[in-house]
């Protein structure tokens, strides 16, 4: 089986109804979702705040590049358009990492180079998986280790994504 995490995001349109289409659109693969976060722009760019989850999916008939391949066509669903690094966008599908596959191709880096720095990755991840582990180290301790600045502009909301109870997957956790 294949096991990816997943990070969505979205700042245009209706984020939530955008969040939601991926994690639809990922279907029975689907064994986890974090709950919604609302985060503060990264990187610079002068844009309001984003919406951002993180989805466990584990497929055995997928594998890195196939998890790579439909993030791209749930992003072209969603008329994602690639105007400017880190900018505004309808929805954005990152795979943070999949399997303990390592990669430096350029067209898919994992696990994702950037993921440790990012709290908008590890709050939703941490709340997806408690005991989620990057690079070998718990998911936990990067987020604590990160700047309060950084960590202080991601804030969990009440809304839920996926529930699987109803969704005819067993095991999973929602929170």
């Amino acid at each position: 089986m294949t096991r990816a995490v997943l990070s969505i995001g979205s700042n245009i349109g209706d984020s939530e109804q955008h969040l939601r289409a991926v994690v639809e659109g990922l279907g029975d693969a689907v064994v986890a979702v974090s709950t919604v976060f609302a985060t503060a722009p990264w990187g610079g760019i002068d844009q309001q705040d984003f919406l951002n989850a993180v989805v466990i999916v584990d497929d055995e008939h997928t594998d890195c590049r196939g998890w790579l391949r439909r993030g791209q066509q749930l992003e072209a669903a969603a008329h994602r358009e690639r105007v400017q690094r880190w900018g505004p966008r309808t929805v954005d599908v990152d795979i943070v990492v999949c399997d303990d596959v390592v990669s430096d191709d350029p067209e898919l880096i994992l696990p994702h180079p950037l993921a440790h720095e990012r709290a908008f990755v590890l709050a939703p991840w941490l709340d997806a998986d408690p005991d989620a582990v990057l690079r070998g180290r718990p998911v936990r301790d990067l987020l604590a280790e990160l700047p309060e600045s950084e960590r202080a502009g991601v804030r969990r909301t009440e809304t839920r994504l996926w529930d699987p109870v109803h969704c005819g997957r067993a095991g999973g956790d929602s929170t």
